[in-house]
């Protein structure tokens, strides 16, 4: 009868596992963003800053954007402030849901236009280790700009692994 309990137990954990790694739904996945945008818009206010705030659903997660005013400020260097935003917008969402949060944050176009960038990147280095057979390190980035390269190599049909630790965690691509 114990080791029925236990098994039982044992069951329960991982069906609630399997639960909480689940997709979030749309729903769910809007009212993260509307508490996200709340929040961006406090601290906008607070700032004393103009931007407008969009919401959507991309990738299963909740993506944000603040646009127009004098932003700039907010990206930082090399996307440092934004990512330091998005991580406080992430927290302020857990905050209220209870639920860990995935969400994207761009401020004036910054991820779009360096997505369209390692994209690029990710194919000419994809066809320089076809060309020599070699594999190919990148130089560390974070994981945002890992995913944009893993998902284009394997777009590309190649593989790609991430290797080191955090913060100098990089890429590497393999030929065929």
């Amino acid at each position: 009868m114990a080791k029925a309990k236990e098994a039982v137990v044992e069951t329960t954990e991982a069906v609630e596992e399997k639960i909480a790694k689940a997709p979030k739904g749309v729903a769910k996945l809007e009212e993260e963003g509307d508490i996200a945008a709340d929040y961006l818009e406090a601290l906008l206010d607070i700032a004393d800053l103009d931007g407008d705030i969009d919401i959507d659903v991309e990738n299963d997660r909740a993506a944000l954007a603040i646009v127009g005013g004098k932003l700039n400020h907010l990206v930082g260097r090399d996307g440092e402030v934004l990512d330091a935003i998005q991580e406080l917008t992430r927290l302020a969402v857990q905050t209220s849901t209870g639920d860990r949060s995935r969400l994207m944050l761009d401020i004036d176009g910054f991820r779009a236009g360096r997505k369209k960038e390692l994209k690029k990147l990710a194919e000419d280095m994809a066809e320089e280790a076809k060309t020599t057979g070699n594999s190919i390190k990148l130089k560390p980035m974070n994981a945002f700009e890992r995913k944009i390269i893993h998902d284009t190599i394997q777009d590309l049909g190649l593989s790609s692994e991430s290797d080191g630790e955090d913060p100098n965690r990089f890429v590497v691509i393999y030929p065929a």
